[in-house]
């Protein structure tokens, strides 16, 4: 594969531009899975032993749960820089519901999350009016976030502004 360099003027963004990544994973006929992320290294899901698993690793909900505070991160991170926000980190508190009669068969219930509450608290100095500015920008371009909306999870997140490095 090539590498292209482009210049601001070349770049067309009225047209896809497609990034794809491949993962393998392997299960043996148990709650756990080893998912291989090839250059990232391996990860891998399971289920507590109360649920039948070995608790090696989080579950797969914990693991979409990890990876929307994840990409929120990226994504405000990328946003801040291009509207030049100064900020020197975030923490994140997430906790989700989900009403386990879907996974168990009942199909009058969705099998996903029924709810999430993510509290983001960034470290910054800026003024709220500015950490809004970022955070309307960052939801409108996150992909998980956007995953769970458009699956209709009533999707809660909270930004809390915290000056200083914290």
């Amino acid at each position: 594969m090539a590498t292209q360099v482009l210049s601001e003027e070349q770049l067309d963004l009225s047209k896809p531009i497609i990034r794809r990544k491949a993962i393998t994973a392997k299960n043996e006929a148990t709650l756990r899975t080893e998912i291989d992320c090839g250059e990232f290294g391996l990860l891998v899901t399971d289920e507590p032993v109360p649920h039948g698993g070995t608790g090696k690793g989080p579950s797969p909900l914990q693991t979409v749960l990890g990876a929307l505070c994840g990409c929120e991160s990226v994504t405000f991170c990328r946003t801040a820089k291009e509207m030049e926000f100064q900020y020197h980190g975030i923490d994140f508190e997430a906790m989700y519901a989900i009403d386990i009669r879907g996974r168990m068969g009942e199909r009058s219930v969705r099998p996903h999350f029924q709810s999430i509450r993510v509290q983001a608290i960034v470290h910054t100095d800026e003024p709220e009016d500015r950490l809004r500015a970022v955070v309307e920008e960052t939801e409108a371009r996150c992909p998980v976030y956007n995953l769970l909306k458009d699956a209709k999870v009533n999707l809660e997140m909270l930004w809390v502004r915290r000056g200083g490095a914290g």
